[in-house]
């Protein structure tokens, strides 16, 4: 059953996101106005998580929301699975998102991602990717918005010790934000590609970080927030809602 789901979905997502051609091409004929285009790309992000919540079974709640604050911070999140990449999106509709260019390829989504609030990064060219970031983040916050990174740089396990790549101490200390921490047990329901399963993806939202620490100091307090709300989940065993199994 699990596996007629995700074909099911499969064919939804194609469905869905075929769809956004014709807008695609309004966009492009009225020079790609950069508002409505991020509206778009909000539209088909709410329609792939109710596919999700309808087809497969597979909803999300979320803890701790109040930790956000009002003004721009900095979201350091971990990352297992394409859920998140699209759910923050919707969760924190105006955040601009460092994201790796392969993304981009994507068919349709790729063209909305590049005009949206995206901070696109080539990580085959670490000195260029670490200046794009810095520069396009402080763009971001100049405008009012919120920046995320996945600072791990490619999906991880929930049982693998989380460990941050370099460059987002450096983003931190340049941003000058308050650091609200992300812990996500998506992987546990949607590991990779189209497989996915029913459940509840938890996204944990954790006290807030100060600006200004050390970069050992925000590393070691960042990591560990977020390795220790990981544990929840850790062995792999589900009741159902996305929790450690009893």
């Amino acid at each position: 059953m699990a596996h007629a789901r995700s074909l099911l979905f499969a064919a939804y997502w194609a469905a869905w996101t075929t769809l956004f051609l014709a807008p695609l091409a309004v966009f492009l004929l009225s020079g790609s106005p950069e508002r409505p285009i991020r509206r778009a790309t909000r539209l088909w992000a709410r329609g792939i998580l109710a596919g999700l919540r309808h087809i497969v079974g597979l909803r999300y709640v979320e803890e701790g929301r109040q930790h956000l604050p009002a003004k721009p911070c900095l979201i350091v999140a971990n990352h297992q699975s394409t859920w998140e990449t699209l759910a923050f999106l919707v969760l924190v509709p105006d955040v601009a998102i460092v994201a790796k260019r392969e993304l981009l390829a994507i068919p349709v989504v790729g063209w909305f991602l590049r005009r949206s609030p995206m901070i696109v990064i080539d990580r085959g060219n670490g000195t260029q990717a670490l200046r794009t970031m810095i520069d396009e983040g402080r763009a971001a916050v100049a405008a009012g918005r919120s920046v995320l990174i996945f600072p791990e740089g490619t999906r991880g396990g929930i049982d693998a010790p989380l460990r941050f790549k370099r460059g987002v101490e450096l983003l931190y200390g340049r941003l000058g934000l308050p650091v609200v921490p992300v812990a996500l047990n998506s992987g546990l329901f949607w590991p990779g590609g189209m497989a996915t399963r029913a459940g509840t993806v938890v996204v944990s939202y954790l006290t807030a970080v100060a600006p200004g620490l050390t970069a050992a100091e925000f590393l070691r307090g960042t990591e560990g927030a977020i390795d220790r709300e990981l544990d929840r989940w850790r062995p792999i065993g589900l009741d159902g809602l996305g929790a450690k199994a009893a």
